[in-house]
């Protein structure tokens, strides 16, 4: 007994020592590292798996529908096709474009195209936000590119009303002087050369405007997140949202296209119209249905 009651003594005072603690604390993390460790390499594989298998269900679904109808145009493996006729390009390649490109022609019925050497119009969509969403990231897997955005990257929520009017003011500022050359001041767009046009942006999703922006589809230019950041985007989405809501004061605002229409009107119905009357009171003065007076001594 007495024995035990000095080994029991020994081992509580070598307890209540700071080495003790430090070992007991290595001990229990490494326990818990440990134990971390087994259930991390159990179950977080799994998950990861089946996420990887979604993704390629996903992918080979957008290949399957790609071929079916864009392959004609952009090549079994979007790499692009060549016309005959002065090496024109029937359908440029894909690869590289993004998920964003796609979500923006497919999702605005740009693509199909049923001239290809048209600009392409804006017209019903073909496909459902599915098979979209599967072509956009079969050719996301070609090569890296643009992705599509979410809300929030072209929404105002979350800022205050004085930061709401600062977003505005600065996309304005952008819009002016980048944009309005082609889509007009009043965004109601305009003809451009080789017979193109820049689309009317009343109207338009914020969504395919901010893709617009990222991919610059057709003829429009690029403003790739490193010359246009994606709060500048979102500024100039801003500053359209609030000039598609602005009424026209003037009360007959001529579609918005500027000083071209303006003028064409005043030539057409305002000096127009005043030659027009002016031509009338001509035609319609009195006459008069007397004969002049001879002279005395003329023959009759």
């Amino acid at each position: 007994m007495r024995l035990l009651n000095r080994s029991a003594g020994r081992i509580s005072r070598h307890r209540r020592g700071p080495v003790a603690g430090l070992v007991v604390l290595l001990f229990g993390l490494l326990l818990t590292g440990g134990l971390y460790t087994v259930l991390d390499t159990a179950f977080v594989p799994a998950q990861a798996d089946e996420q990887t298998m979604s993704d390629e269900e996903l992918v080979a679904e957008g290949r399957e529908l790609f071929l079916v109808g864009c392959s004609s145009c952009h090549g079994q493996n979007a790499e692009g096709l060549a016309t005959v006729r002065e090496g024109q390009v029937k359908g440029p390649s894909l690869v590289g474009v993004g998920a964003a490109a796609v979500d923006f022609q497919v999702g605005t019925g740009r693509m199909p195209m049923a001239r290809p050497e048209q600009q392409a119009p804006r017209k019903g969509v073909v496909y459902n936000e599915e098979e979209i969403a599967a072509m956009a990231a079969y050719v996301a897997s070609l090569a890296p590119g643009p992705a599509i955005p979410s809300e929030e990257d072209y929404s105002l929520e979350g800022l205050s009303e004085e930061e709401r009017e600062e977003a505005i003011v600065r996309g304005g500022q952008i819009f002016l002087t980048n944009c309005t050359a082609c889509h007009n001041f009043n965004g109601s767009g305009g003809a451009m050369p080789r017979g193109g046009y820049a689309p009317n942006l009343k109207g338009v999703e914020d969504r395919y405007i901010y893709e617009a922006l990222l991919t610059g589809p057709q003829a429009m230019p690029n403003f790739s997140n490193g010359n246009l950041s994606p709060e500048a985007k979102r500024d100039v989405i801003a500053y359209l949202n609030t000039i598609e809501d602005q009424p026209e004061y003037g009360g007959f605002g001529m579609g918005g296209l500027g000083p071209v229409s303006e003028g064409l009107f005043a030539w057409l119905l305002g000096i127009g119209g005043l030659v027009g009357f002016a031509v009338w009171i001509a035609a319609h003065t009195t006459r008069t249905t007397r004969t002049p007076h001879l002279e005395e001594g003329a023959e009759a």
